[in-house]
C-alpha cells in the first residue's frame, strides 16, 4: 500500500490447460477425477501479493477450461452445474490449501456469457455459504446489462458489471473496467462506480504476442531484470499512483463535468466519509493513443483552471498535491513529485496547467514516493543449458524457463522406472481443452532465445501412446501465443510406429524428410537435432538418422519439445548448446 503503483486488486487466471495469449496455464482439474491445487504460479503470486498488501482484493477468471467440462464440445455452458462445480472447487482449494479468500469470480474472459450459468454459479456459491464472493460479468459483453434489467434473478446474481468498451447504461450495481490495458471513456449514472485497469507484471519470452503491455517489463527474467514502464497511455492509466495511492476499492466517482476548457480532463472520487481525491490530466493527443478504442482528434493548450468545491467539500481548506510532467520531446520529465499544498478559499482554488501533466489533489496525507534498489543487470538466456528434472519436491509444477504454448508439461515421478528416468517432464493434457484462441492440434513448450540461429538440442523421449503416438524436439521455432497454430521451425519427430519425420512446421504439413527409425512406444530414446547455417541433421541414440536437410526459414528462433497430439509423453535430460 502507498508504494509505487499501489495496486488494489490482483486478477489471476484460473488455468484451464489452454492457450490464453502467451502460453497455457495448468488447470487444477486436468480430468474429472483429478484435483491438484499446487499447479502453476498463480497460488504463489496471490500469496506474495497478500504478504505485501493484506487488503488486496483477489479475482479469479477463466480463459480456457479442461475439455471434460464441455463433454466433447468447445463450449463451457452446456452443463452449467459441471462448470460451476469446477470453478467453486478452485475457490475452495484456494482457501483450503493456501488460506486465500477469493473476493470476486469472473465468467469467461472476453467471451460470451450465459445467464443460466451465472445464476447456477451464484446458487452454488450461496449453497456453500460463499455469499461474500461477488460475480463479475461479463468482461466485455455489456449486453448482460440488458438481460439484468429484465431478469431480477440475474440482476441479484451479479455484483459487478465488467466492461472493456465505451458505453452509456443505467444499472444499480457496480461497474468496473475489468479487461483492459488501454483507455476509453465511461459515461454513466449509478450509485457506485469502480474502474479497474488490469496492469500485469510480465515476464515472458521476447517476441510473444502481448509483450510491453504491463507496468513492469521483465524481458530478462533469468536475472530478475525489470524496467518500470512508467507512463501508460490514457487518462487514469498515466502513472497509476496518481489514482491508486489516493483511493481504495469502495470509493465512488462523483458526477462532474470532467472536461477542461483548454483540453484535458479530470475526475473526482470520494470515500463517502469526507475524503476527496481529484485527478487532472492534460495529455496531448499524440501521447494518448492506445490499441483501442480509436481516439478522436482533440487539442490541449496551457491554461489556468479554476475548481469549485460544493456541498460537504465546501469546508475543505487544504489539498495535498502530487505532480507528474511527461517531457516526451524535451526529456524534462518529473514523476510523482509532491508539491506544496493548495489552499482552498471558500470552496475555490485555481491551477496553472501545462500540457502532458498529471495532478492529484487530495485530502489524504498518505501518499509517498519511495526508493528502490537498482535491479540486477540484464542477461541473455545461457547458450549452454541443461535440465535433468531431478527434483523431488519442486516449488512449482512446471520446470523453469519452459513456456507451454499448447498442452501442459509438468514435473513427473516415474515410479515404474528402475532409476535412470525416475524424475521427468511429462505432457499431461490428453483431451483438447475448451479453447480461448486457436490452440494447436499438437502440444508444444518453447525455451531459450528467439535470436538463436545455430544450435544443438538433445533430449531423452518416451512415447506413452501406442501405435499413433509421437514426440518431437525442435529448433528455430518462430511462433507461440495466439499464433501457435502457424508455428514454423525445424521439427524432428519420431513416432510409435517406428517412423520419423523432419518438418518445417508444427502442423507437420511441410515435410523435409521421412523414413524408418525403429523407435517404439514405452521405451526411452535419445534424440539430437543439430542446426548449422542452412543445414540440419538428426541423431537417434547417438547415431546419425538423417543429415544434410536444407533449412533456410525460419532463420532463428527458440528450441522446443512437444507431442503429436494431446497425449501422455515424457522428456528427460534436456540440453541445448
Amino acid at each position: 500500500p502507498n508504494f509505487g503503483a499501489s495496486l488494489h486488486i490482483l486478477k489471476v487466471e484460473i488455468g484451464g490447460d489452454g492457450q490464453s495469449t502467451d502460453g497455457t496455464e495448468p488447470s487444477h482439474m486436468h480430468y474429472e477425477n483429478d484435483e491438484n491445487y499446487f499447479r502453476g504460479y498463480e497460488w504463489w503470486l496471490m500469496k506474495e501479493a497478500k504478504k505485501r498488501n493484506p487488503k488486496i482484493k483477489l479475482i479469479g477468471l477463466p480463459w480456457t477450461f479442461p475439455g471434460w467440462i464441455g463433454k466433447g464440445e468447445n463450449w463451457p455452458y452446456d452443463y452449467p452445474d459441471v462448470t460451476a462445480y469446477y470453478i467453486v472447487s478452485w475457490i475452495l482449494g484456494a482457501k483450503q490449501y493456501h488460506d486465500l479468500d477469493i473476493d470476486y469470480i469472473g465468467i469467461w474472459n472476453e467471451r460470451a456469457f450465459s445467464s443460466k450459468y451465472i445464476k447456477v454459479l451464484r446458487h452454488s456459491l450461496d449453497r456453500l455459504g460463499l455469499w461474500n464472493i461477488g460475480i463479475i460479468a461479463a468482461d466485455g459483453d455489456w449486453n448482460v446489462s440488458k438481460e439484468m434489467i429484465v431478469d431480477p434473478y440475474l440482476n441479484d446474481a451479479i455484483e459487478v458489471v465488467g466492461l472493456s468498451v465505451m458505453l452509456k447504461v443505467l444499472l444499480s450495481c457496480s461497474l468496473w473496467r475489468s479487461s483492459s490495458f488501454s483507455g476509453s471513456n465511461v459515461y454513466l449514472k449509478k450509485r457506485k462506480i469502480l474502474e479497474n485497469i488490469n496492469l500485469i507484471e510480465y515476464s515472458i519470452y521476447i517476441y510473444m504476442s502481448t509483450l510491453y503491455s504491463g507496468v513492469i517489463i521483465s524481458s530478462s527474467f533469468l536475472s530478475n531484470h525489470c524496467n518500470f514502464y512508467c507512463f501508460l497511455c490514457h487518462r487514469t492509466d498515466v502513472l497509476n499512483s496518481h489514482t491508486t495511492q489516493f483511493t481504495q476499492p469502495g470509493w465512488s466517482y462523483l458526477q462532474v463535468d470532467g472536461h477542461l476548457e483548454g483540453g484535458g480532463s479530470f475526475v473526482a472520487l470520494t470515500d463517502g466519509l469526507g475524503n476527496l481525491t481529484i485527478i487532472i490530466e492534460t495529455m496531448t493527443h499524440n501521447h494518448s493513443q492506445c490499441i483501442r478504442p480509436p481516439l478522436p482528434n482533440f487539442s490541449v493548450t496551457p491554461q489556468r483552471a479554476t475548481f469549485y468545491l460544493k456541498g460537504s467539500f465546501y469546508m475543505v481548506e487544504t489539498l495535498q498535491v502530487w505532480y507528474t510532467r511527461l517531457g516526451f520531446e524535451s526529456g524534462n520529465t518529473s514523476l510523482f513529485q509532491q508539491l506544496q499544498p493548495v489552499e482552498v478559499w471558500k470552496g475555490r482554488f485555481s491551477l496553472d496547467l501545462n500540457v502532458d501533466e498529471v495532478y492529484t489533489l487530495t485530502t489524504l496525507k498518505t501518499g509517498q514516493k519511495c526508493c528502490y534498489p537498482e535491479p540486477p543487470p540484464p542477461q541473455p538466456f545461457p547458450s549452454n543449458y541443461k535440465d535433468d528434472f531431478n527434483i523431488r519436491n519442486p516449488p512449482f509444477s512446471e520446470a523453469p524457463n519452459f513456456a507451454d504454448q499448447t498442452g501442459v508439461f509438468e514435473y513427473f515421478v516415474n515410479s515404474s522406472d528402475p532409476g535412470d528416468h525416475v524424475f521427468t517432464l511429462r505432457q499431461v493434457v490428453v483431451q483438447r481443452p475448451i479453447t480461448w484462441v486457436s490452440d494447436a492440434d499438437q502440444t508444444i513448450s518453447i525455451i531459450g532465445n528467439f535470436q538463436w540461429v545455430n544450435l544443438t538440442v538433445t533430449c531423452d523421449i518416451y512415447i506413452e501412446k501406442q501405435r499413433d503416438g509421437g514426440v518431437f524436439i525442435a529448433g528455430r521455432v518462430d511462433n507461440g501465443g495466439i499464433y501457435v497454430r502457424r508455428t514454423k521451425g525445424v521439427f524432428f519427430w519420431v513416432f510409435a510406429d517406428g517412423t520419423y519425420r523432419v518438418t518445417r512446421d508444427l502442423a507437420g504439413a511441410e515435410i523435409l524428410m521421412k523414413g524408418l527409425s525403429g523407435v517404439r512406444d514405452n521405451a526411452w530414446h535419445t534424440l539430437t537435432l543439430n542446426i548449422q547455417g542452412n543445414s540440419a541433421s538428426g541423431l537417434l541414440n547417438g547415431y546419425p538418422l538423417w543429415e544434410n536437410v536444407t533449412v533456410s526459414n525460419p532463420s532463428h528462433g527458440w528450441a522446443a519439445v512437444g507431442t503429436r497430439s494431446f497425449e501422455f509423453a515424457q522428456f528427460d535430460n534436456f540440453h541445448i548448446e
